[in-house]
């Protein structure tokens, strides 16, 4: 693992021309639709949302959704994708919440695919999405199960191989959510820097805001 962070505005102009990252946002959006009720009165809150590939699929369920990323250049080819699809209910957010960066609004909903193993202290980050979801909403999270450090190429950026689901869990418990369930979203197989193909699976993990009273 590393600790440097990775530069997410050099790899953003080409991000969406790997078939497995289009494959498996849709993977995810499906999940994600299997396990919350999307409607059409939703503010959502997509964290680390790269290029949109979740958002946009997100978009025509719900209300409105909000994409947020500490990378500018992956932000701007979102807007670029928002404005050539004449998307009307998605904006855009630079944010660092690891640099203290704050979430000022309230969602019903909040989405993160691929981003939890790039962020070094899960537990504060999970705290402060509870408090920015609104009492009945959902927390979903998408990352990897434990991987041994293989599911990259380079891991530079990289701060969790994976994670136990048990041990997550116990995180989503910890930062106040309830009914916290998880369920296997996609696989992926690809070759590994150690020779062969690995299948690596990534699950969903869901947490609920319980209503006051």
């Amino acid at each position: 693992m590393s600790d440097e962070k990775r530069d997410f505005d050099k790899e953003a102009a080409a991000w969406d021309e790997h078939p497995a990252r289009v494959q498996l946002a849709g993977d995810v959006t499906a999940a994600i639709s299997r396990q919350v009720v999307l409607s059409a009165d939703m503010d959502v809150l997509d964290f680390g949302c790269g290029t949109g590939l979740v958002t946009l699929r997100l978009a025509p369920l719900v209300k409105s959704i909000t994409g947020v990323d500490s990378s500018r250049g992956m932000l701007n080819v979102l807007v670029a994708k928002v404005a050539k699809q004449d998307v009307t209910n998605v904006r855009t957010l630079l944010l660092d919440l690891e640099a203290g960066d704050a979430l000022s609004d309230e969602y019903d909903l909040i989405v993160s695919n691929m981003t939890l193993h790039h962020i070094r202290e899960v537990g504060p980050l999970l705290a402060r999405f509870y408090k920015a979801i609104s009492p009945g909403g959902h927390l979903c999270l998408c990352d990897l199960d434990l991987d041994d450090g293989l599911f990259h190429d380079d891991n530079q950026g990289v701060f969790h191989p994976g994670f136990d689901r048990a041990i997550l869990r116990r995180v989503f418990m910890d930062a106040g959510f309830e009914d916290v369930r998880d369920t296997t979203a996609a696989e992926v197989t690809k070759p590994t820097r150690l020779g062969g193909l690995r299948r690596f699976t990534i699950f969903l993990m869901t947490g609920l805001k319980r209503s006051a009273g």
